[in-house]
């Protein structure tokens, strides 16, 4: 598998954990709550950062 599978596969396996994690956040209250939210939130940085290097990898496709 080249370099763009890999990272575009990990982006969608981020995109879901953070639709994950939303959902079930909507779910608990308190505490937990405001600790899953910034689980999200650091798995959406990282889906970000995945974004980037697709971008590096392929710059025609990310001004599409």
């Amino acid at each position: 598998t080249d370099d763009e599978t890999l990272l575009v596969n990990a982006c969608e396996s981020l995109a879901s954990a953070s639709v994950m994690l939303s959902n079930f956040a909507g779910l608990i209250e308190g505490s937990h709550r405001h600790t899953v939210l910034g689980i999200q939130q650091v798995v959406m940085l990282g889906e970000l950062a995945v974004n980037r290097m697709l971008d590096r990898l392929d710059p025609q496709n990310a001004a599409g």
